[in-house]
């Protein structure tokens, strides 16, 4: 279908200020140029908000960590479900004010402690430094699930482009290194396939221009994240090359249709299902790479929101 006329006047407005990345070919400052873009007023007012550090692979980790407004009704334990949250943003720009809001909306919708990480970026800390900091991170806060008010048989991942590639890439490690035990994984517009023949999916062409994320864009990204002469062949980076997919938890991946990522998200979408896992799949009509907190202006963006957090609750035993 054609993209969503609301949707398209977005992407006119984003692209005056957002940094076009391929043509700065700068890290710093993209970085530079995502923190002079004017912040969104609105601010969803959570339980309580702690920003600390947690101990890392390469030293202190920076968390932020969000507590709903209400917690759900049925929670005679007191513990809440716990969320670790992974940050889009091409493995290269963006943190954890970048994504404030996407992590309070999850906290209240879903009635979850949500723990989002500031993992390392690239090009200065290539693959596997971001993995290995999404994957330590979880396993802290199943250590600490008691102290965080956390029921760690309700732990799940999620995160949204490259943050929804580490969302991924840590429910594998989890199952291949014993923990922690992750309950759901949720994968907005994941970044799923950086092997070299990534642009042979259809959506990469079709969508290569216009819609925000450009494939020329993600090309730039994925070479700032993978060592030099790496083939990006390695599961926990591509996971759909892992020799299994049975025993992953449960997910629910989003995609955009007017996205360059969008077939690989749903390639794995049924490589997942094809390993047994449980998946509930759905494509946003008309709709673009990037937009999926964009429920104040685009319906398209809150029937998203609405079909995954029901996902997750349902998963995680919230009704």
């Amino acid at each position: 279908m054609p993209i969503d006329p609301i949707a398209a006047a977005v992407i006119e407005v984003m692209e005056q200020v957002f940094p076009k990345v391929d043509e700065l070919n700068s890290a710093p400052d993209a970085r530079a140029q995502m923190k002079a873009m004017p912040s969104l007023p609105e601010v969803e007012e959570v339980g309580h908000v702690d920003d600390r550090t947690i101990p890392g692979p390469a030293g202190d980790l920076p968390v932020r960590i969000f507590r709903p407004r209400e917690a759900p009704t049925n929670q005679g334990s007191g513990r809440l479900p716990g969320v670790v949250y992974l940050h889009g943003g091409g493995w290269v720009i963006c943190d954890l004010d970048s994504h404030d809001g996407a992590c309070r909306r999850i906290a209240n919708a879903i009635g979850a402690v949500v723990v989002s990480v500031d993992y390392r970026l690239a090009p200065e800390h290539r693959y596997p430094a971001a993995v290995d900091d999404a994957h330590a991170a979880a396993a802290w806060v199943a250590d600490h699930a008691d102290d965080l008010g956390i029921d760690s048989a309700r732990l799940a991942v999620a995160g949204d482009s490259a943050g929804g590639n580490l969302a991924a890439c840590i429910a594998l490690m989890a199952r291949d290194r014993g923990g922690p035990a992750l309950a759901f994984q949720l994968l907005v517009y994941p970044v799923i396939d950086s092997t070299a023949t990534a642009n042979d999916h259809p959506s990469k062409t079709e969508n290569a221009t216009g819609y925000f994320l450009t494939t020329a864009q993600m090309d730039w990204y994925r070479a700032q994240y993978l060592p030099l002469d790496h083939d990006g062949n390695d599961p926990y980076l591509s996971p759909h090359v892992a020799e299994s997919l049975a025993g992953l938890p449960p997910a629910c991946i989003v995609t955009m249709e007017m996205d360059p990522l969008r077939d690989e998200g749903e390639l794995y979408a049924r490589l997942l299902a094809d390993a047994g896992v449980p998946v509930v799949l759905h494509r946003a009509e008309g709709l673009f790479h990037g937009c999926f907190n964009m429920d104040a202006v685009l319906t398209g963006a809150k029937e998203a929101q609405g079909i995954a957090f029901a996902a997750m609750r349902k998963v995680m035993e919230l009704e």
